[in-house]
């Protein structure tokens, strides 16, 4: 028998609100602006405080020790503070049925880790309620708390912040019977102020070597004999396993590739035993600073004798997870989170710009976003992290480039749309792309080509800045597109695509994760003389399977997605899907 790792809640109380940006252009004319404003379906923060304190009220008796029976702690280990691993995060979760009956009560307990303001990494199994087969509804019964090392059960947060949820994701291939591709990312209502860490990256396997020190972290349990939880972050070192050493313990229990298990075989006791336990599902295995693992699951009161506790791999799942964390989804600013990259458009005749929903296999009806004349450019992205997205545009006239975002008001349940100048001047640049995270910080970046083809990087700082420009290579001008949303190759990576003018072939450079001159890689051919499309998009992930597609329009009006396959060879994207015609109508693409 194995079990997953969370454990059942105890009460919290009081929140914390967040900071949001609220910089305005102070242009002297009329820039393009939305014309309705976000209509966010989120908890207020007096509903927030309201649920958080109803959870102190509830019979801990009565409430299920974790999702789908699965409960990890740390046992052997030592206290530790926020400051260690400012990144750590409490999931908490109280369902009360909307009754005074506390018989039917849902709570429990999870980890997880900031891995970009607004995102956290978690367990699949702490977003999937077994029992019934279904997601537990995180967004109306769930909460996080972020910035203390203290548990936060009463009113007193301990100087951390609690968040609301506003959407979740959890590998579509996760299978609950065997605890498989067990990960997931929760989408905070507003970004928080804990540093995040990264993920280690897909062709990472040093972090995996047998021997290698890991630690771990976590609030869960911290006996064997004892449901109790502690009330302080702890932290211990484990040793990384070899699969066959994980395999000879479980048996087809432990999916190679899929799963990682550390630590000295469990003593049979607490005396002797260093492990994960019940608290502890969707915290961080890290290694050399990074998230290598996802606590998963374990035996029985975690002790066992010979046992080892079992992580979800990241290094195979950091690319279905990150499109998850730079993602280009314009419908939670109506209320609905699908995880699905959405798509602006401009009709040519009137400049009026549109918003078209993915649906995963077409776009729904366009919706207005008002005039959008007098701008030559517009992309997608989410310069501030915020899980909201923004639009960056270019003026024809002056070349000045504006970022359009949403700033939500104290309730958090409306937004407005605030316009920011980010670059001045930039009328000769031939190509601007917003990629995402090109640096490996997780914030998103800029990309532009001058007139004389040099390719500039400018690296966000999260908030609407930027550091000073780095000069990436010379040589774009001979492509007639480059874009790029998010990582194309399944890597946790972004990449971008280029189609060069004079063949018409479709070149992939791979990003590194790093700046400068290194920021890609030789590049690869992946499609020969396409020359058949004059308009392209990428947006991101446009069918929510975890990884980046690309859009290409015809001279007839056809649009075609090529669903990414996340391979960087000419089997980058599957056979071209047809998502709607008259597209030769719009002349901007997001």
């Amino acid at each position: 028998m194995r079990l997953a790792l969370p454990l059942a809640a105890a009460g919290v109380a009081a929140a914390a609100t967040a900071a949001l940006l609220t910089t305005s252009a102070g242009a002297t004319t009329p820039l393009p602006k939305p014309t309705s404003q976000p209509v966010v379906s989120q908890p207020s923060q007096a509903t927030l405080e309201k649920r958080i304190a109803s959870a102190s009220a509830l019979d801990t008796s009565t409430r299920s020790s974790s999702p789908s029976a699965v409960s990890p702690r740390i046992i052997g280990g030592t206290e530790t503070t926020i400051s260690s691993a400012p990144w750590m995060a409490q999931l908490w979760y109280v369902d009360d049925k909307g009754t005074t009956d506390t018989s039917d009560d849902t709570g429990f307990f999870c980890g997880g880790s900031v891995v970009s303001p607004t995102k956290i990494l978690t367990a699949a199994h702490c977003v999937w309620d077994e029992e019934h087969n279904k997601a537990f509804d995180w967004k109306d019964h769930g909460w996080v708390v972020t910035g203390t090392d203290q548990l936060s059960p009463g009113t007193d947060l301990h100087g951390g912040q609690a968040t609301a949820v506003q959407r979740q994701w959890k590998n579509p291939s996760y299978n609950p019977a065997t605890i498989d591709n067990d990960i997931a990312v929760l989408t905070l209502d507003v970004p928080v102020k804990a540093t995040p860490i990264r993920m280690v990256t897909s062709g990472d396997t040093g972090s995996y070597a047998a021997t290698t020190p890991a630690q771990v972290y976590g609030w869960g349990r911290t006996s064997s004999t004892s449901d109790n939880i502690s009330d302080t972050l702890k932290t211990a070192t484990l040793p990384i396993q070899s699969d066959s050493v994980c395999s000879g313990y479980y048996g087809t229990q432990f999916v190679k590739g899929h799963m990682v298990c550390a630590g000295s075989p469990a003593s049979g006791s607490d005396t002797g035993t260093t492990t994960t336990c019940n608290g502890d599902s969707g915290g961080p295995l890290v290694v050399n600073g990074r998230i290598a693992g996802v606590v998963s699951w374990g035996r029985p009161d975690c002790v066992q004798k010979g046992s080892y506790p079992v992580f979800s791999k990241v290094s195979t799942y950091v690319g279905a997870a990150y499109p998850q964390i730079d993602d280009t989804n314009l419908s939670p600013l109506n209320g609905k989170s699908d995880n699905k990259a959405d798509l602006f458009v401009r009709a040519s005749s009137t400049k009026t710009g549109y918003e078209k929903d993915s649906s995963g296999t077409s776009f729904a009806a366009r919706v207005s976003l008002g005039d959008w004349s007098g701008v030559n450019l517009v992309r997608q992205t989410d310069l501030n992290r915020d899980g909201y997205q923004d639009l960056v545009y270019r003026v024809s006239s002056t070349g000045d480039v504006y970022w359009e975002h949403v700033v939500l008001n104290s309730e958090r349940t409306q937004g407005t749309w605030t316009t920011t100048k980010i670059f001045t001047g930039w009328k000769t640049r031939t190509r601007i792309i917003t990629p995402g995270d090109l640096t490996g910080d997780y914030l998103p970046d800029v990309l532009s080509v001058d007139s004389g083809g040099t390719l500039w990087l400018y690296p966000g700082k999260g908030d609407g800045t930027f550091g000073a420009r780095v000069q990436v290579g010379t040589g774009w001008g001979q492509y007639n597109m480059v874009l790029g949303h998010g990582d194309f190759t399944g890597d946790g990576k972004a990449d971008l695509l280029s189609r060069q003018s004079s063949t018409g072939d479709l070149y992939l450079y791979k990003g590194t994760g790093k700046s400068g001159s290194g920021a890609f890689s030789a590049r690869i051919k992946v499609r020969s003389a396409w020359t058949g499309y004059n308009a392209f998009d990428a947006v991101g992930d446009v069918n929510g399977d975890g990884k980046a597609d690309f859009l290409a329009r015809t001279s007839g009006g056809t649009l075609y997605l090529y669903k990414g396959t996340g391979k960087a060879t000419s089997e980058i994207f599957a056979t071209r899907v047809s998502v709607g015609t008259g597209f030769q109508q719009y002349d901007l693409w997001g």
